[in-house]
């Protein structure tokens, strides 16, 4: 899935056809506001979608397969390119200008920023600022254009974004943001052909400067995602995407989105969560590496050592033995990969487990002949994590679990007899189900919100209900039958939404439980 990004001249194979009139007026007042602000009509506009997980949670910085899919809410830049000019910066004549406008001003105030010709735009972390995310695409697009043009000098642009993936609601509102910034510097650098897998791959490394080891599955699903379809992501050995399509049922496969209202921001929560959990697995497969005897090739990881690494050693005729003799007999490079899979569970249980509530920073350190600054330096300074005890045994019984479930999860999509098998949607909703446990229980990144969202939805009939995204709130998935979409929707707007908040609005129930159709991946829409 390595074509190029499409361009379009019309919204109307963008989003659900019941969404196409509220969108064609979104895009109107977005090119209005443009208008207002820069005295003339955008050039373009990058879309980039946000994106809802079917099953593979927490995998993918472990470069474990996931499937997820794009849904019709996104990210818009409208761009208009303008050449650099003294009268922009006038204590650097030789600067590209970009000014940036949010079409909600009041929350996010304008900004402008410049680019030297020779240099990147700097990104304070520390400080949560929406700039940071088309900062951080900007600048990825920015190391690309150079890489293939050394002499390479940046336009100046006007930019306007809309937004609709609602913030720390896991549904990768900063991926969208990130990819579509990186897509509208390249298109309006003269880059007339993006291509996807390039896109991503840049997207992914560029996120990471805002503060978050993220993995790749949200910058793949925001970009690759086909209308219609669920999306295949794998890692090792490269990034690769292919469009898995539902089987044809009637009804068709129906998903429901519903918020929690609880703001997961990862950006913000990062060193207690989530990047708490990229450290966790990969020390988890830096501590069984150890202990098999084995050494780890750098990889696409955030930290460049994954379980997906340490399975892949394991299994291999050229594993990097260390001087002494493995304790462990190592696996056979033709076992299957499912029992692949297993078998590392099992090892994960034996050498990894413990009951002292997880392992400290001198114990780690210690098996890991490091002094704890030299650990900490390793893998806690880039992306600081705030942990005392750090529990690698759950945290890799999750991964190897959840990727046994995306196979599970797939094979079961895939399988011609599916339309006719009667068991398919309770089987694909166990499967979910089991994601959520594994989630609230073993990788412990749910919470009491979603607990209850997911517990009332199966008490109404949904196969199978479980969190999506980061988790520690945001929203929450769910595979319902047809026939049981408005028994759900009531129960949770009975038993969660007006139990929360007695007077919520038509408006805020609208925003928080969606019916979700498999959407349209990142494209640029010429105006």
């Amino acid at each position: 899935m390595n074509e190029p990004v499409p361009v379009a001249s019309s919204i109307d194979s963008l989003y659900p056809n019941a969404n196409i009139p509220t969108q064609k007026q979104r895009w109107l007042n977005l090119l209005d506001h443009f208008q207002g602000k820069y005295d003339c009509q955008p050039t373009f506009v990058a879309r980039s979608p946000g994106r809802v997980n079917l099953i593979g949670e927490h995998v993918d910085y472990s470069l474990y397969e996931v499937l997820p899919m794009a849904i019709a809410a996104d990210v818009l830049v409208a761009v208009g390119i303008h050449s650099p000019s003294p009268d922009d910066e006038p204590e650097n004549s030789n600067a590209a200008t970009i000014l940036m406008h949010n079409i909600e001003p009041y929350k996010h105030p304008p900004s402008i920023c410049t680019i030297p010709f020779t240099g990147s735009v700097p990104i304070d972390a520390s400080k949560h600022e929406w700039t940071n995310y088309f900062k951080a695409g900007l600048n990825g697009a920015l190391s690309l254009l150079r890489r293939e043009n050394p002499s390479f000098s940046p336009c100046s642009m006007n930019i306007l974004v809309d937004g609709t993936v609602p913030a720390g609601g896991g549904l990768s509102s900063s991926a969208a943001f990130v990819c579509a910034s990186a897509l509208a510097v390249l298109r309006a650098n003269c880059r007339k052909t993006v291509r996807k897998k390039e896109l991503v791959e840049l997207a992914i490394v560029s996120e990471r400067a805002v503060g978050v080891n993220s993995g790749g599955m949200d910058q793949s699903a925001s970009v690759f995602s086909v209308k219609g379809d669920a999306l295949s992501v794998s890692f090792s050995p490269e990034l690769h995407a292919e469009a898995i399509p539902f089987p044809k049922l009637d009804p068709p496969i129906t998903f429901m989105i519903a918020q929690s209202f609880v703001t997961s921001d990862k950006h913000v929560t990062a060193p207690r969560c989530y990047n708490l959990r990229v450290v966790e697995c990969t020390l988890a497969a830096e501590m069984l590496a150890h202990s098999l005897g084995i050494s780890l090739r750098p990889d696409s990881s955030p930290l460049k050592h994954s379980l997906r690494g340490l399975q892949l050693a394991f299994f291999s005729n050229d594993n990097q033995k260390s001087t002494k003799s493995p304790p462990i007999p190592l696996g056979d490079p033709q076992t299957p990969y499912k029992q692949q899979l297993e078998t590392m569970l099992s090892l994960t249980a034996e050498l990894l487990e413990n009951d002292s509530g997880g392992y400290t920073r001198e114990e780690i350190a210690s098996t890991l002949s490091l002094s704890v600054p030299a650990l900490e330096e390793k893998y806690m300074t880039a992306f600081p994590v705030h942990a005392v005890r750090f529990q690698l045994g759950k945290r890799a019984r999750h991964v190897f679990s959840e990727a046994l479930r995306v196979i599970a999860f797939k094979e079961l999509l895939l399988d011609p007899t599916s339309p006719s098998n009667p068991d398919l949607l309770p089987r694909l909703g166990a499967l979910m189900n089991e994601t959520q446990y594994s989630c609230r229980d073993v990788y412990e990144c749910s919470c009491p919100e979603i607990d209850q969202l997911c517990a009332i939805a199966r008490e109404a009939g949904a196969y199978g209900s479980r969190l999506t995204g980061a988790g520690w709130g945001g929203c929450t998935v769910h595979l319902v039958p047809k026939d049981k979409i408005d028994a759900v929707r009531e129960a949770w707007v009975e038993k969660y939404y007006r139990a929360r908040e007695q007077d919520i609005s038509a408006e805020k129930l609208e925003e928080a439980i969606v019916v979700s159709e498999p959407g349209q991946g990142s494209v640029v829409v010429t105006v």
